[in-house]
């Protein structure tokens, strides 16, 4: 699957955001080393602490189903600039990840630029060296 593609399913993802207090929807789409790709929605909250990133959606949704190891996510956001993964996320997604698991953080606009988790996060608190 291409960058393109999985942004796509990601903006697709976007229309089932509940987002009533930013008014900032975000959509991701997950891919696995299986193959499949898991979607997810910011999911918010009057109490802001128990709101829930669009890509925790997607990754939690995934181990859910068993998935242990993601290859690349990507992220839609109402914005103008890029949007990438906030820190709680990013550190999920290492978890999950490696060094090399590609984010595609993309704007409303349709522009999309790749990095490596590794780039977004490179310090990275594991329980294994080498992120």
């Amino acid at each position: 699957m291409d960058n393109s593609e999985l942004f796509k399913m990601a903006t697709d993802a976007k229309k089932y955001s509940y987002s009533p207090y930013s008014g900032f929807k975000v959509g991701a789409a997950l891919l696995t080393d299986s193959g499949k790709v898991y979607t997810g929605t910011n999911v918010e909250n009057a109490s802001f602490g128990a709101t829930n990133c669009a890509e925790r959606t997607a990754v939690f949704k995934a181990v859910s189903e068993g998935e242990r190891k993601i290859v690349s996510i990507a992220i839609s956001g109402e914005s103008d600039s890029l949007v990438f993964p906030c820190g709680i996320c990013r550190q999920v997604l290492v978890e999950f990840g490696d060094e090399n698991t590609k984010v595609i953080c993309g704007n409303r606009k349709g522009d999309i630029k790749v990095f490596s988790l590794k780039e977004l996060l490179p310090n990275a608190f594991t329980e294994f060296e080498g992120m």
